[in-house]
């Protein structure tokens, strides 16, 4: 290994453990809205029945945000892009605080909605600790990335713990404030990051590579997109719908939300090793493994509704997600030579949460009306039709771009 290479893979270690101070931060601010979303929505909402909207509207928000995300990147650079989302992620808190003051559901749909443009930005880190790393170490700066949100699965939970209490009757408008002072935190961490610069905006057509167009019809690019499509579509499926499963189960409240903890932790807990794994079995397979451990969760689902069941499944669930779309992301980043990297991750994840919103759409209404089981049934034929993606490209051996 050259001296160039070790350089830059030492610049690359630097900037994913940043990444993932950043990516714990970013998470504990998305954990907060989902331990408070469905209750504070409740009691803003004229209607009961929108409860669980603004969480939805926070997964809209990560649809919208992830285009013009990668235009403030490839403009004016990866950090000016983190910033941006932290400055969202802070006004989120804000807005969020004044909402439940002033007792307005609509101010409380723009706050969520902010936080998941916020929550988009946060996608991104994991793309960014990769463009300063060798080929060799580029899956391992992905996953350490992804692993800070192991801690954010703590952090979150713990913010709402300490402060939702504190200025009574106004419950949570102290966590949204701290949640305010978080992603500050997140933005100074951040400054420390060193990204390469942007392309110049003047620079000539082939600066800036193939057409987009040109890139997303390759068959690499497909199947990556495919694979990350499925894997975080049918995690937030399932996700969605399991603590409102348990309750019609008759499961207390301290149960799902252990559940969901759990859950949280195993989507990121792997991912101190996966990127490892990835470099030595390589992408497709960890693909492949995170699929057929996601079907496994499902079964496990459709064999009993017991407290168990129903933590085993998502434990399962969230280890299927992590091999999955860390595998992806890594796939992902074969499509594409350096100048396109912007304008194809992005427009990856515009792919992958637009579907996450469907999924947060749907969920709810396939549980209410066909039942658990039907939601995980449903799971088998995206995962089908991933694994077979994966085979018919094996069988191609598409080499990456020069």
């Amino acid at each position: 290994m050259t001296a160039e290479v070790l350089a830059g893979d030492a610049l690359a270690r630097r900037n994913a453990l940043l990444l993932a101070a950043a990516t714990a931060l970013a998470g504990a601010n998305a954990s907060v809205i989902f331990a408070t979303g469905a209750i504070t929505g409740a009691t803003l909402a004229p209607d009961p029945g929108l409860a669980t909207l603004p969480i939805t509207v926070f997964v809209l928000g990560m649809a919208a945000g992830t285009l013009p995300v990668g235009m403030i990147a490839r403009r004016f650079g990866r950090r000016a892009s983190f910033i941006v989302g932290a400055l969202m992620g802070a006004l989120m808190g804000v807005t969020a605080a004044a909402a439940v003051f002033v007792g307005s559901f609509g101010l409380y749909c723009a706050a969520t909605f902010l936080g998941g443009i916020y929550a988009a930005v946060a996608q991104s880190y994991r793309f960014a600790a990769a463009d300063t790393a060798s080929p060799a170490f580029r899956p391992k700066a992905i996953s350490w990335t992804m692993a800070g949100g192991v801690f954010a699965g703590v952090l979150g939970p713990q913010i709402v713990s300490l402060t939702m209490d504190m200025w009574q009757p106004y419950l949570f408008a102290a966590s949204y404030l701290t949640q305010a002072v978080v992603a500050l935190v997140a933005m100074a961490v951040l400054l420390f990051v060193k990204a390469p610069p942007p392309a110049a905006v003047d620079a000539p057509a082939q600066a800036a590579g193939r057409p987009l167009s040109e890139i997303v019809a390759k068959p690499r690019f497909v199947v990556a997109a495919v694979c990350g499509v499925v894997t975080y579509g049918l995690m937030n499926l399932v996700m969605t719908s399991a603590p409102l499963a348990m309750k019609m189960c008759g499961h207390p409240l301290t149960a799902s939300n252990l559940a969901i903890q759990w859950h949280v932790m195993a989507m990121y807990g792997p991912s101190f090793f996966t990127g490892s794994l990835i470099a030595r079995f390589g992408a497709g397979r960890v693909v492949t493994a995170g699929l057929l451990i996601t079907a496994a969760a499902a079964l496990v689902d459709l064999n009993g509704t017991t407290v168990a069941h129903f933590w085993i499944g998502l434990i399962l669930l969230g280890v299927g997600w992590n091999f999955g779309f860390v595998g992806a992301s890594a796939m992902v980043t074969e499509t594409h030579r350096p100048e396109e990297r912007n304008k194809v991750q992005s427009f990856n994840d515009f792919l992958v949460f637009g579907t996450m919103a469907f999924g947060s759409f749907s969920s709810g209404k396939l549980l209410t009306v066909y039942g658990w089981d039907a939601v995980n049934y449903v799971v088998f034929p995206p995962v089908v039709v991933a694994l077979l993606a994966l085979v018919w490209l094996a069988g191609r051996r598409v080499p990456a771009p020069a």
